[in-house]
């Protein structure tokens, strides 16, 4: 049956290399070597048992050397700028992996090494999915689409697996080149395209990786002021960027010239209708550099009061205290007119007017205000507070307490009705009268209307 199957293979390459002939390909795709099948031969043999021995032995020094590596690491995390996490999840596949490439080098020299040569590849595609699922997820945020694309990418991997395995994968990949045609002179095929695109996505994958690993350095110098680091990172990205492109270009085959071209297109678009997007872009650099905003400043801005959540270098996001969280574009901050609470300093001062009637303790009066914001303890007490004399009014006289904070961004409303509620308890107990509007109406009787 063995034979017979050889015979009816053979039978249909001599037909498949007519067919290549016949429609003017230079040459067949050439025989597949079957791993499986070499593996079943290698059961009959002595030599499976050293390739299972040696296979255990490279699983127990793998386990060993990783656990050595990743112990060297965790000591050094602070110095590292890639993350004990992701080095773990290849470290034994890996490890073993090399080990293994050592055992078949000396093995092969006395026995078959059939069933080797599936483990390495079987242990290569263990470590690549690893790779490529962990820089997904250090990458892009959570969601559902990153699932299903990490799906795809190890049912791609696994079947890349199976045909190495069945001798497939190389037969597949020279009939993939013969599906091509021409442009010019240019020569485009199958695999070709689809060797681009791979290239294209690994490389801007690394690049975002890279790119994020340093970001994530460059926002944890405590030495570099916030804005800077801002700055920093995303001029790093942007960089990265860029050269990510400059040399996924070429690997895609790709004339890096065509870069040009786009360049004067996009110029042509900002002139006649980016000119917005630039200008918030180009306001988002002279914020961050002249350091006038800062993430965590409190910004009243067209009317909107607030904490700076976030600043990029399009639009910066101000929480305010409901909840709510306003997206304000850079070049609104640049030309109208921002009141920045916590420039220079965090303090700002509230003003609590109260009026007593005439007949009140005035000195009395004062001293309960000013204690009522003693008491308080996001007042603050240097300068502390003190209440003034402000006017005499038609129905009473008129003071104001005035009080110092350090945190705006907590609110005022809170503050006030506690300070106002223990007034209002003091002067109760102390009998001071709150005046209201009264007005006097006289009728006089008698008199004979004009």
């Amino acid at each position: 049956m063995f034979f017979a199957t050889q015979r009816n293979l053979g039978e249909l390459r001599v037909l498949k290399s007519g067919l290549f002939r016949r429609y003017g390909y230079p040459r067949m795709p050439s025989s597949p070597r079957n791993l499986l099948v070499d593996f079943l031969l290698d059961l009959e043999q002595t030599a499976i048992l050293w390739q299972l021995a040696l296979l255990a032995s490279s699983l127990v020094l793998g386990w060993l050397a990783s656990r050595l590596m990743l112990g060297r690491l965790s000591r050094s995390e602070g110095r590292s700028g890639v993350g004990v996490g992701g080095i773990s999840r290849v470290a034994f596949p890996l490890m073993t992996l090399f080990m293994v490439l050592i055992d078949r080098a000396v093995l092969k020299g006395w026995y078959s090494v059939h069933f080797l040569n599936i483990v390495i590849p079987l242990l290569f595609a263990l470590v690549l999915i690893r790779l490529v699922v962990y820089t997904l997820r250090q990458v892009f945020a959570p969601s559902g689409w990153l699932h299903g694309s990490e799906r795809f990418i190890v049912l791609t991997i696994w079947a890349g697996f199976a045909l190495h395995l069945t001798g497939l994968l190389p037969e597949l990949l020279e009939t993939m080149d013969y599906l091509s045609f021409n442009i010019g002179k240019q020569r485009i095929s199958l695999l070709i395209v689809l060797s681009g695109v791979l290239s294209i996505l690994v490389t801007m994958l690394g690049v975002m990786w890279v790119g994020q690993i340093l970001e994530r350095k460059v926002m944890t110098t405590e030495n570099l002021d916030m804005n800077l680091r801002v700055v920093l990172s995303k001029l790093i990205r942007a960089s990265l960027i860029v050269l990510g492109v400059l040399i996924a270009l070429p690997l895609a085959g790709i004339d890096i010239t065509v870069l040009s071209v786009f360049g004067g297109a996009l110029g042509v678009g900002i002139g006649f209708g980016l000119q917005k997007i630039a200008s918030n872009y180009i306001s988002g650099f002279i914020i961050l550099l002249d350091r006038s905003i800062h993430p965590g400043d409190v910004l009243t801005v067209d009317g909107r009061f607030g904490k700076v959540a976030q600043l990029t270098t399009r639009y910066l996001v101000l929480q305010s205290n409901d909840g709510t969280e306003a997206i304000i574009p850079n070049e609104t901050l640049v030309s109208s007119t921002v009141i920045n609470h916590s420039y220079t300093n965090r303090q700002v001062r509230l003003g609590i007017a109260v009026q007593i009637g005439y007949q009140s303790d005035l000195q009395q009066a004062m001293d309960i205000m000013t204690q009522a914001a003693v008491n308080q303890p996001r007042v603050l007490k240097d300068p502390g507070p003190k209440t003034y004399l402000k006017s005499f009014g038609d129905n009473g006289i008129d003071l104001e307490l005035g009080i110092w904070i350090d945190d705006p961004e907590a609110g005022e409303l809170g503050l006030r009705s506690d300070i106002n509620l223990e007034i209002w308890r003091k002067f109760q107990e102390a009998r001071i009268e709150i005046p209201f509007p009264q007005r006097d109406i006289r009728i006089v009787s008698g008199q004979t209307p004009i």
